[in-house]
Parts: C-alpha cells; structure tokens; sequence
C-alpha cells in the first residue's frame, strides 16, 4: 500500500513508476529532496508488501534517516560497492537530460552515488522540465577556508563565459549559513540561463575552493516526468522532450 497519499499526484506518479523499476536483489542510490523522499516512501512500502531484499546508500543524512525510520536497510557506499541504479530528484532536467541539482544542499554526495551507479534514474514534476538550465539557482559547495576568495574566483571565471554581473550568494537558513552533511557551504548562482553548461562546469570544477557544483551532465540515462492526472512520461538520453512539458503542462 502507498505510504505517500495526499502529497502531489505528480510527483507520486513519477516515484511509483521509478519504484516499479526496482527488483528483488538490487543495490540502490536513495536521492534527496521532496519528490526522492516520496520515492523512499513508495519503497518502503514495496518491500514491506512484497519482502525484497535490497541494500541502499543515501545521498543525505536526511535520506538515511527517513528510510531507516520505514525499515529501509542503508548502509554506506562503501560496504556495499558499486550500484544497480540510483533513483533521485532533479531541480532541473533539460533535453539531453542534463540537470541541476542541489536545492536540498546534497548534490556532492547525490553525485558520488549516481557516479558509482548503473543507471541513473531522475523522478520530477513537469515544473522540473526545462529549454536551458539556470533559471534555478546553481548550488556550489565550497570549502570554509577561504570562503570570500573563492566567491571572487567564481564571479571571475563567470565574467569569463560572459555569465558575469548575476547574484553569488551564500546560501542562509534564516540567519545562519547553510552547513552540507560533509560541514562545507553553499553558493548559489542566480544566472537566468546557462548558455554552455559545460564550459562552466570545467569552470569552476578548476576553482580550487570549490568542492562541487550542481551540474549533472551525462549522468542521468532516464528522467519520469509525473503528471497531474497521475500518468508520466519516460525520457531516455537523447530522447525529444514532449512540447506540453517544456510549457510546464500541469502547473
């Protein structure tokens, strides 16, 4: 039985049909934020009704948390080696299945798992499915020591790619900086727009400050846009993104 009613039909349509794709046996990648948390949710409910046998790693102290508390076996990434498929939300997924990630402030650890996966699985809203990437603000792990240098490093390198003169900010809750489960702290970019994704990942991945940023390319090989009426639709890499959804149909 769904552990999930009540929340948005859309973002459990997508969960229950990335849970559907899970099979007795299998290691797995348990991502962050709302619509991942509905996920776990529907599988947990999963393996209590049918009795798998999984092992999971979590993208988050919060995932780990939510999924022991349901009766989810989680164990580190390293006891249990490479995975079969790590399921996960998007804050962003455009054409090619590139994403941004990271509003939940976990996308270092989100991206160590999906790296060590598989298969790559991302769970979204049609709100989620976008032209270009950047209206939602990059999220950049940097390190503490040196903080306002490497903000300065990344405004530069932005003036480089012409990305220039768009909001750096630290990431607060209420007044207190944001702290990721690794003790490190967020930047966010306020770009509007990436034009060359992959130029500005090289970008700042050469920052020495930087410990990650929320670009996802070429990691994602399917996206389950779920859908108000509680169908979805399924995007393989380098498959053409439905028109109603770039119209962000449902919201």
């Amino acid at each position: 039985m769904s552990q999930s009613s009540g929340v948005d039909p859309a973002k459990l349509a997508a969960a229950q049909a990335a849970v559907a794709l899970v099979e007795d046996g299998m290691k797995l990648g348990l991502g962050t934020g709302s619509t991942a948390a509905v996920m776990v949710r529907e599988l947990a409910a999963r393996v209590a009704a049918e009795g798998l046998k999984l092992r999971c790693a979590a993208t988050s102290q919060a995932t780990a948390d939510l999924a022991t508390s349901l009766g989810l076996r989680i164990e580190s990434l390293d006891e249990i080696g490479w995975l079969d498929m790590t399921i996960d939300g998007a804050d962003e997924v455009d054409p090619d299945l590139h994403l941004i990630k990271g509003g939940g402030a976990a996308h270092l650890r989100e991206k160590v798992v999906a790296a060590a996966s598989d298969r790559m699985v991302v769970v979204a809203d049609p709100g989620k499915v976008v032209e270009i990437l950047g209206a939602f603000p990059l999220p950049v792990e940097v390190l503490a020591f040196g903080f306002e240098t490497t903000r300065k490093l990344i405004r530069r390198a932005l003036d480089e790619l012409e990305l220039g003169g768009h909001d750096v900010m630290q990431r607060l809750r209420g007044s207190d900086p944001v702290i990721t489960d690794e003790g490190n702290l967020i930047l966010d970019l306020h770009l509007g727009c990436i034009p060359d994704a992959p130029a500005l990942a090289r970008a700042l991945a050469a920052i020495p400050g930087v410990v990650e940023h929320g670009l996802f390319l070429g990691m994602c090989d399917l996206a389950i846009i779920g859908r108000k009426d509680g169908s979805v639709i399924q995007l393989a890499r380098d498959a053409d993104i439905d028109a109603d959804l770039l119209a962000n149909e449902g919201e």
